[in-house]
C-alpha cells in the first residue's frame, strides 16, 4: 500500500484485517449485507484478541469469556463485490473488573472512504453458567495493557 492510499484511521495503530467482498457477501441491493458486517467485526475481534494472547485455549482454561453485550454500527457507505477493504479495531476501554469496549473502522483504500464505524461492549461471563463474572487475572492483564485508554488507571489484582 502506498502512502497515498494509506487509510486515515480514527485512532493510532489499529489491528487490521484485509477483506475482499465476495459475491455471496452481498444482498438484494448488491452491496455487502448487514449480517456480513457483523461477521467481519467478530472475525477481526477474535484475530486481535488472540494476537494479544487471549486465545481460545486460555478461555477454556479459565472458564471465562468476554460476551458481546452491545454493538452499534454506523453504515456510512456501501461495499460491493470485489471491493478490497481494511477493517481496523482497537480495544478502547477496560474497567478492571467485568467490562471492555472495542472500536472499529472499515476503510476502502481505493478511494479512502470510511464505510463503517462501530463500537461494541463486552462483559466477562462464566462459560458454564453464562452469568457475569469478574475477569480472570490473565484477561485483566491483557485487556488493561491493550486498551487505548491504557486501562484507565486500572489496577490488576
Amino acid at each position: 500500500m502506498t502512502d497515498a492510499s494509506a487509510p486515515q484511521w480514527d485512532l493510532p495503530d489499529p489491528f487490521t484485517l484485509e477483506i475482499t467482498v465476495r459475491d455471496d457477501d452481498t444482498d438484494r441491493l448488491g452491496h455487502a449485507n448487514n449480517v456480513v458486517y457483523v461477521r467481519w467485526l467478530e472475525d477481526v475481534s477474535w484475530a486481535h484478541i488472540e494476537s494479544l494472547g487471549m486465545t481460545w485455549e486460555l478461555h477454556e482454561a479459565t472458564g471465562k469469556a468476554m460476551a458481546i453485550t452491545r454493538t452499534e454500527i454506523d453504515y456510512l457507505a456501501s461495499a460491493n463485490a470485489g471491493d478490497r477493504l481494511i477493517l481496523g479495531t482497537w480495544l478502547t476501554g477496560y474497567d478492571g473488573r467485568f467490562r471492555s469496549s472495542r472500536q472499529f473502522q472499515l476503510v476502502r483504500p481505493a478511494d479512502g472512504k470510511t464505510l463503517v464505524r462501530a463500537v461494541s461492549t463486552h462483559a466477562c461471563v462464566d462459560m458454564k453458567s453464562q452469568r457475569p463474572s469478574r475477569a480472570p487475572r490473565e484477561f485483566a492483564e491483557i485487556l488493561a495493557a491493550a486498551a487505548v485508554d491504557g486501562g484507565a488507571g486500572v489496577a490488576v489484582k
